[in-house]
């Protein structure tokens, strides 16, 4: 497994950043200069972050899915392709956690390993 790209990881975090900047302007003072600036940043972001998933190769349905999200959907398939990338590296050759190797050793046995 591979990391996500530099693409996806930095779309997401522009995606986030800039629909906080929309809601704390809805809250705050409302400018229409404000919007209308970072609007059209937050929808390039937005399909960046689609168009970016899409090419990753071990992306299935459901970080797709996830990144569909509004704001934070960047976040979530990002968070979902680097957990399977950590989950595939701690994998030992039995394709066991590597927690289970600390705890019963490599053959299985309860004694510790040293």
């Amino acid at each position: 497994m591979h990391r996500p790209s530099r693409l996806l990881r930095t779309a997401a975090v522009l995606e986030l950043g800039t629909v906080a900047v929309l809601l704390s302007n809805l809250v705050t003072l409302h400018l229409e200069a404000v919007a209308s600036a970072v609007g059209p940043l937050h929808g390039c972001a937005y399909l960046i972050v689609l168009i970016a998933t899409a090419r990753e190769p071990h992306a299935d349905r459901t970080t797709r899915a996830l990144s569909a999200v509004p704001g934070v959907g960047g976040l979530l398939a990002r968070r979902r392709l680097t957990a399977a990338h950590r989950s595939a590296e701690s994998d030992g050759p039995d394709h066991r956690p590597a927690s289970v190797f600390r705890r019963f050793g490599r053959r299985g046995s309860r004694s510790p390993v040293r």
